[in-house]
């Protein structure tokens, strides 16, 4: 399966890109095609006011390489996992920043709305955080937010992996071994038992075979 990485971390050694890491070298030794963008490399700039920003063609002007990284990576990949920092009980403004601008994309004014739109939908999503906080509920927005997310794009979020740790390096001290969870994360990504019922989903009683 072809899947894309995203790391929301500014730092390149930080404990949220130590986990992405991992996520990826699971996914590479199950003989998947990954790719992984470092937000700080492909973002320029927040999303602007497209209805002044676009150029003559409906394309969005804003010069750098977002475009590149959505619609040539994250387009056509299977799998979608983010990886960010929790930063005041959300992602980081990087990570936020590559889900606002694709909005210059899915906008009907932009001329391969409909082909975005299309390539957006069905995905598997997953979700890695690091956080220096263990309050069970520090990582909750992020974690709905991403729910939603998929719920509007009719994705399948297939769970987290979250670290703690503050200094570069920390999670791999967390007792609670997250370099490993990711590790097997990355492993089992596309096989991960994920559902979300609602009340007339048809279901044996039963989640795992006998």
């Amino acid at each position: 399966m072809r899947t894309f990485v995203l790391c929301g971390s500014p730092r390149r050694n930080g404990n949220s890109a130590i986990l992405a890491q991992e996520v990826v070298r699971g996914l590479e030794e199950e003989g998947h095609d990954v790719q992984m963008e470092y937000a700080s490399d492909v973002l320029g700039g927040f999303l602007k006011d497209c209805r002044t920003c676009r150029d003559a063609h409906g394309e969005c002007s804003i010069e750098d390489n977002f475009g590149q990284a959505f619609l040539d990576k994250m387009l056509p990949a299977t799998g979608f996992i983010i990886a960010t920092p929790v930063y005041w009980y959300g992602m980081s403004g990087l990570a936020k920043t590559f889900f606002d601008r694709m909005f210059c994309y899915v906008a009907a004014s932009h001329p391969k709305s409909e082909s975005v739109v299309s390539g957006l939908l069905g995905k598997r999503i997953g979700l890695v955080l690091s956080s220096e906080e263990t309050f069970p509920s520090v990582a909750a927005g992020i974690v709905h937010q991403m729910q939603e997310y998929a719920r509007y794009t009719r994705s399948t979020f297939v769970g987290v992996v979250h670290g703690y740790g503050n200094a570069r390096g920390d999670v791999h001290r967390d007792p609670g071994a997250p370099t490993a969870d990711a590790l097997e994360f990355g492993r089992n990504f596309y096989q991960r038992h994920a559902t979300d019922y609602q009340i007339d989903t048809p279901r044996s009683g039963r989640v795992w075979p006998i």
